[in-house]
């Protein structure tokens, strides 16, 4: 694809995200599945609820605080004969945790898949970060799915074909400084899940996690601000384009289905080509100057080369 391609799909995949353009055709995978998802009130969250929602599914979505979020996603879907809901609920306390499972239950009739979205990023030196600053992230990355996935078990067993979806980062497999608080939390929810799905496949769930690479959300937005150009960024991916919130939310859809049925307690990274580029080899577009091997490497040149 030449590079001009790269560009225009990128700049109309973006123009269709901000004008809604996720339920615009259902193809009816979730059909009749009761689905919840946290975080749900912006990016990632929020995108994986809306891909449910076009697949057929009934959906619950969770928010900590984008309550405007959460509720705009709830009328589209409305507005086009699905069902929603939104809930809130503060996840650095187990409370409301276990009130959302209740909640969401009663609202959709009982629950097929949970999709643990919800999370927070942060970033400090690691001499600054601070006992309640730890405690935040691990309450909200860690602590909440976990209890939160304990207290919907009987209802995914009851289905006879649960799935439980974790959303992690590509965090949990390469460093970037000042994130020690938050790489921990994701690296916990890699371990986590692999353990976990050995428990719950006994009883008929599958559980997998998905580690998105640089997703386009408006926190992005907010913090590299307006000038900020997504097009020429997503130049430095192999995708040649950063990824959007649908994105993940087809994998979650996959993962949920009967199509990855032989997927158990895997960590499938979405991420554009991301983590597939070795650091300081150079470009990866380009051939290559270096010609290592020689002398011990039969280079293959032809019987007519000179």
């Amino acid at each position: 694809m030449e590079r001009g391609e790269v560009v225009q799909r990128t700049v109309e995949s973006l123009n269709c995200a901000r004008e809604g353009g996720y339920l615009m055709q259902n193809d009816g995978r979730m059909q009749n599945k009761r689905v919840l998802v946290t975080g749900a009130g912006t990016g990632i969250g929020r995108g994986v609820a809306l891909e449910f929602a076009r697949e057929g599914a009934a959906v619950a979505l969770h928010c900590g605080q984008e309550w405007a979020g959460a509720a705009s996603a709830v009328e589209e879907i409305v507005s086009r004969g699905g069902k929603a809901k939104a809930f809130e609920g503060d996840f650095r306390e187990i409370a409301p945790v276990r009130q959302l499972a209740e909640e969401a239950k009663a609202f959709l009739g009982g629950v097929d898949v949970l999709v643990n979205n919800a999370g927070i990023t942060f970033n400090a030196p690691f001499e600054e970060v601070t006992p309640e600053q730890f405690d935040t992230l691990y309450h909200v990355n860690i602590r909440a799915q976990f209890f939160l996935t304990q207290a919907l078990l009987s209802a995914l067993v009851e289905t006879g074909k649960g799935a439980v979806i974790n959303i992690g980062s590509v965090h949990a497999f390469g460093g970037m400084t000042e994130h020690s608080i938050y790489a921990g939390t994701k690296g916990a929810i890699v371990a986590y899940t692999r353990e976990l799905s050995l428990e719950l496949i006994q009883r008929g769930v599958r559980v997998n996690a998905i580690a998105p690479g640089w997703v386009f959300t408006e926190n992005h937005r907010q913090v590299l601000g307006e000038s900020f150009d997504v097009v020429e960024a997503g130049r430095s991916l192999p995708a040649g384009f950063i990824g959007e919130p649908r994105d993940i939310g087809r994998l979650a859809v996959f993962l949920a289905s009967d199509e990855s049925r032989y997927i158990i307690g895997q960590t499938v990274i979405c991420d554009g080509g991301q983590t597939a580029i070795l650091p300081l080899t150079g470009d990866f577009r380009g051939r290559r100057k270096e010609r290592w091997g020689r002398n011990y490497v039969d280079e293959g040149k032809s019987s007519s080369s000179p």
